[in-house]
């Protein structure tokens, strides 16, 4: 995305000072009327204009800074500063293109889940290191019930699956078994994360 630096923002001249155009006026009224969600400790304290700019930013991350600004009711500065503050603060960790996985060929995508031992610490965390190293894995988690780990897969097609789970995954440590299941077909892949719970009154908004 585009992001201008502060340094940037239009200037304004008011009786022969130059300031920043309605910066510290914008922050301190959106400060009054956006009060900070009450959230569980732990968790960053988002005001509503964060959340919108959460959303937008979910949206279109390559929008200018002047087109966030717009689009969430603040001037430029303030709308720059909250976004270096949620970067700052972790909770705007990157920004990513979005790749058409079927346009460079990656033409199947497999759930597997991976059977292992879970009383040998060791083993469990070299399994963990081997994985976070395949870039065929595109998510790992471990998971209830049966199985240890729910992996999601990316390959060409059948037979590059069948050669990778032979060459790769069942060559790794402390893998016992593998169960798979192919998806047939995407009815909804978003890497977008809901926000209406942030929204004080209406969970319904602020979702993207």
């Amino acid at each position: 995305m585009s992001v201008k630096e502060e340094s940037r923002f239009p200037k304004t001249r008011i009786q022969g000072k130059t300031l920043g155009k309605t910066a510290a006026t914008d922050e301190a009224a959106a400060d009054e009327r956006a009060a900070p969600v009450t959230l569980p400790q732990g968790l960053a304290a988002l005001d509503r204009y964060d959340v919108l700019l959460l959303g937008e930013l979910q949206r279109d991350a390559r929008q200018s800074n002047a087109e966030l600004a717009a689009a969430i009711g603040l001037s430029a500065a303030p709308t720059w500063r909250r976004v270096k503050r949620l970067e700052q603060i972790g909770v705007i960790t990157g920004y990513r293109a979005e790749i058409d996985r079927r346009r460079i060929g990656l033409g199947v995508l497999a759930f597997v889940r991976v059977d292992t031992e879970r009383d040998n610490a060791e083993s469990m965390r070299a399994l963990e290191a081997a994985i976070r190293e395949l870039p065929e894995v595109i998510a790992c988690h471990y998971i209830s019930g049966a199985g240890t780990f729910e992996l999601q897969v990316l390959v060409t097609d059948l037979d590059a699956y069948s050669r990778w789970t032979m060459d790769t995954l069942f060559k790794l440590p402390n893998v016992k078994d593998l169960h798979t299941s192919f998806s047939l077909g995407e009815i909804k892949s978003s890497a977008a994360l809901p926000l209406g719970h942030l929204m004080p009154g209406d969970g319904r908004r602020g979702s993207n």
